[in-house]
């Protein structure tokens, strides 16, 4: 299991919840080709290694306290893994995906066979959106980026089907071709606390810059070099926070905000362009 970063001079810790996670193995994984400018498909993938680094993220979920589903892979879909990317939950609402690119576009329908499975209803999607890639889900609303893999317009479709507002921000530099991995929800604000967030201003346009400072006051605008660790892919379950080991100042910054840092090592799957929070679909209350 991750070792658990402590200090005495943490103040004030936040209180964690009880987190219901799905993710899919990782028998397929692999980069046999390339959909975002992390992926090079002439670097191995040491299939091992991946395995022991997905094992130890999932095993970390149960140490915490949370529960974990896991989604069959499916042969020949080696993006599975990224368990994130195929819908986003709330309560019994789904909103499922359609991949930007087809690659990956058969990965929707097992993710809608397994939601449906769970008794979830799952509103198929008429624009292009990438789930949780693009949509974090925060208590009252849904931050949701657009400009590299999920249409403007399947914001809107998101609200109608997740019965949430939705607040768009724009993705400028692709690099950080998806939401999660240019923005964290650290607190959710579904608890005691209000809602709190990391992210990295410089994968945003001008305008987005303005409505998160607006919105979140507090916030943590982390480091090009965090971001690039994947640091800001991580996932919080409102006290502790699963993040990369890579990523150390971020992780130091989040102890004096209450929080307990929970590094992991996931190099293998930054090889396809995704870490933490890219292997973990949560199903929000």
């Amino acid at each position: 299991m991750a070792q658990i970063l402590t200090t005495p001079r943490a103040v004030a810790p936040r209180a964690a919840r009880t987190r219901h996670y799905v993710m899919c193995p990782p028998t397929q994984f692999d980069v046999v080709y390339a959909i975002n400018p992390w992926m090079d498909p002439t670097v191995a993938v040491d299939s091992v290694a991946a395995r022991l680094q997905w094992q130890e993220l999932h095993d970390t979920y149960l140490g915490l306290g949370h529960r974990v589903d896991l989604l069959d892979p499916v042969p020949g879909l080696p993006d599975m893994v990224f368990a994130a990317n195929g819908a986003v939950s709330i309560g019994t609402r789904t909103y499922g995906a359609a991949f930007a690119f087809p690659q990956r576009q058969a990965e929707a329908h097992a993710h809608v066979d397994f939601l449906r499975g769970t008794g979830r209803e799952v509103s198929r999607p008429a624009h292009v959106n990438e789930g949780e890639g693009d949509f974090l889900v925060l208590a009252d609303v849904v931050l949701a980026g657009t400009g590299f893999r999920t249409s403007r317009d399947a914001h809107a479709e998101a609200a109608a089907a997740l019965g949430r507002p939705v607040v768009s921000l724009d993705l400028v530099d692709p690099r950080f071709y998806h939401l999660d991995v240019a923005l964290a929800v650290l607190d959710d604000g579904g608890g005691e606390a209000p809602a709190d967030i990391a992210w990295f201003p410089g994968a945003f346009s001008r305008r987005s810059r303005r409505t998160l400072r607006r919105l979140f006051p507090g916030s943590w605008e982390c480091s090009e070099a965090d971001a690039l660790a994947f640091g800001l892919n991580l996932v919080s379950d409102g006290w502790n926070v699963v993040l990369p080991r890579e990523a150390t100042d971020l992780a130091s910054a989040l102890v004096p905000r209450g929080y307990r840092p929970v590094p992991v090592a996931l190099t293998e799957f930054v090889k396809g362009g995704g870490s933490v929070k890219c292997c973990t679909a949560e199903l929000h209350r």
